[in-house]
């Protein structure tokens, strides 16, 4: 059969990329080896967000007396339940998907997809059925998989992934967490909640390094007050799991350590996609496990296209679900504009919460700008007071010569809802004096990035 365009992979850039081509009139077919939604829906985002919500609610009944609400009798977490309800959402979101594939008429194609000699497309499905496919153009959104260290060997019962950390049947009483990445972050931080002894080891000297050291510093006192054991500047050098627990040898600044665990969850990060896809029998260029492309996701081969995690950039649901309209709507005729890089949000769903867009401050100094820091905390904030959840700032970093936007750095309550405004504010070029001039809802959360970009220009008023 053939199509106009063929997607392979169904996460949030493949589906994206199959819904949005289906809607400039392409006849469209996705390939799928899995479970329609990708891992972002079935095994990611959706159903970690699913257990942090538990994890919250479950926070908030052992401190109800703090709100003036009495709860009587033990209030304990069932796993099981809370797992059960974890893949009832994911599953609910994949119906989803599913439900608008049909809706706008793109065919699904069940099996493992690659690419032939002449640029067709060999599916093969679960009874081994070979069936090949003609498109004019092809779509790799193939995303990527849990990264595993030798030291680390995932055997899925001792030490485990994100997959099986989703989907324990009872708690540990002890867990290591190894990585402290928003992956590594978001489990360790559930699991404590849950009660659960957790250690979190982190190889750089900041837990969420990727994210202003201000913000680091932040969450792990936040960790700390949840007694959560975190060790930076730290591996795991070997793993023994031949006894009832899992001995971790831990190498530190001051020397090796013994930890005692049930469980290792290895949160190192994640690999690519790319294995068997057929790019060497095309001559498609990637290195590094990230296929070449231009600015308008076009490989080396004309009419063969890669998106999301294979490409590079964040491994991130939004920047590959962009990717996929940028694609199609250029190669569908369309003039749209290129991806800014440099202007896309992180998040990291603990408690409190962590977001944050564009440059750290040492990076801004260590790019050659002179710069204006603001930083506001919510303990000023009576809308934070009001919640009960005063921990975490926002913190705005402006180039002092014209009062670009350069970065800005949320940790507090929903701060994950409220980081877009300074997305949208650094792409409309929007200085730090015109955030200050504009007016900003009380009382918020969020009038808290007005009081920031303020401080950085000392005219705060409520600090």
């Amino acid at each position: 059969m053939k199509y106009d365009v063929i997607v392979i992979g169904s996460g949030p850039g493949g589906y994206v990329a199959a819904i949005r081509a289906s809607q400039l009139g392409k006849k469209v077919a996705v390939v799928e080896k899995a479970e329609i939604g990708g891992i972002c829906l079935n095994w990611g985002c959706i159903p970690t967000k699913a257990l942090l919500k538990s994890a919250a609610v479950y926070t908030y009944m052992k401190h109800a007396e703090n709100y003036g609400i009495t709860v009587e009798g033990t209030v304990k977490p069932d796993m099981e339940a809370v797992v059960k309800r974890s893949r009832g959402v994911a599953e609910t979101m994949s119906k989803g998907v599913q439900y608008l594939l049909n809706k706008y008429k793109v065919d699904v194609i069940a099996g493992f997809g690659s690419l032939t000699a002449d640029k067709k497309v060999k599916v093969v499905d679960a009874q081994g059925v070979e069936t090949e496919y003609e498109a004019e153009r092809i779509v790799l959104a193939t995303g990527s998989r849990v990264r595993q260290l030798p030291s680390l060997p995932i055997d899925g019962k001792k030490i485990i992934g994100y997959r099986q950390a989703l989907v324990l049947d009872k708690l540990p009483e002890n867990m290591v967490v190894v990585g402290s990445g928003a992956i590594g972050s978001e489990f360790a931080f559930f699991f404590a909640s849950m009660g659960v002894n957790v250690t979190l080891i982190e190889f750089l000297p900041n837990i969420l390094p990727v994210e202003d050291e201000d913000v680091s510093k932040q969450i792990e006192r936040c960790f700390r007050k949840l007694k959560m054991t975190v060790m930076t500047e730290a591996s795991v050098t070997n793993v023994d799991t031949t006894g009832e627990k899992c001995i971790c040898t831990v190498s530190t600044k001051k020397g090796e350590k013994t930890i005692e665990a049930d469980i290792v969850l290895s949160a190192v990060g994640v690999q690519t996609n790319l294995d068997n896809l057929g790019l060497e029998t095309l001559g498609i260029k990637n290195e590094r496990g990230k296929i070449e492309v231009n600015e308008w996701y076009e490989t080396n081969v004309p009419g063969i296209y890669a998106i999301g995690d294979i490409v590079h950039g964040p491994a991130l649901a939004h920047k590959a679900s962009h990717e996929a309209l940028i694609c199609v709507e250029k190669f569908c005729g369309g003039n749209p504009k290129p991806l800014n890089y440099n202007n896309i949000p992180g998040c990291t769903y603990i408690t409190p919460e962590v977001a944050s867009v564009g440059l750290s401050e040492a990076k801004a100094v260590a790019a050659g700008y002179e710069v204006k820091v603001g930083k506001f905390p919510f303990t000023a904030s009576g809308k934070a007071t009001a919640s009960g959840n005063k921990d975490g700032f926002i913190k705005v970093v402006f180039n002092a010569a014209d009062g670009k936007w350069l970065g800005a750095h949320l940790v507090g309550d929903n701060v994950t809802e409220m980081v877009a405004t300074a997305v949208l504010a650094r792409e409309l070029g929007a200085t730090g004096r015109e955030i200050i001039e504009n007016i900003f809802p009380h009382p918020t959360m969020s009038e808290a990035i007005m009081e920031a970009a303020a401080a950085a220009y000392g005219e705060v008023v409520h600090l």
